[in-house]
């Protein structure tokens, strides 16, 4: 089989949208990329977890965590891939938390995964929750980082940087157009 790059998946997989979108953070696009696309396929899931295990830094890691629901299938990947164990982040009314017996020991060295990360805002939350447990990040990384790993305050690592504008609601040109948008993240 060739050697295939992330963009080249994620364009195989038709995981990058094109369209009119509302965003999780509030701000529209005209793209959007659905990694849920790109994950359905367990070899395209493996790969990603194996080549960000591999650009992580060379430190200790206990645990990975991930928000739900867009972490949860790389995150596991990642943990595979590092030979850890894996949890997730979910939210109950509206606040971060670990639920299902998930624990963050004192002391423990994690990393946050993500499928994309637009605002850094999932992100963050997983952060606080870790710290708040008594657990260090050592590092956040994401298959796609469209501007918000920039927006952290640990090191961040991606597979691919990808370039989409957003826009206020007021400002958007497709809502100008009278064109409709969908929702398609999964964060109320």
């Amino acid at each position: 089989m060739p050697k295939r790059t992330i963009l080249e998946r994620l364009e195989e997989t038709k995981a990058i949208l094109d369209g009119h979108f509302l965003l999780s953070s509030g701000l529209h696009s005209n793209r959007y990329i659905q990694c849920a696309k790109l994950l359905q396929h367990p070899i395209h899931a493996t790969w990603c977890g194996e080549h960000l295990a591999d650009i992580l830094p060379d430190e200790e890691i206990d645990v990975v965590v991930s928000p739900a629901i867009g972490g949860i299938i790389i995150g596991h990947e990642v943990a595979r891939a590092l030979d850890v164990r894996h949890i997730f982040v979910e939210k109950v009314d509206g606040t971060p938390t670990l639920r299902r017996g998930f624990h963050i020991f004192e002391g423990d060295n994690a990393v946050v995964v993500e499928d994309v990360i637009t605002t850094g805002k999932s992100t963050n939350e997983v952060i606080d929750v870790i710290r708040k447990a008594g657990g260090r990040v050592v590092c956040a990384c994401a298959i796609v980082n469209r501007g918000g790993g920039e927006k952290l305050d640990v090191p961040f690592v991606a597979l691919t940087e990808l370039n989409i504008e957003v826009f206020e609601p007021e400002h958007c040109p497709m809502c100008l157009e009278g064109m409709p948008f969908v929702k398609p993240g999964s964060r109320e």
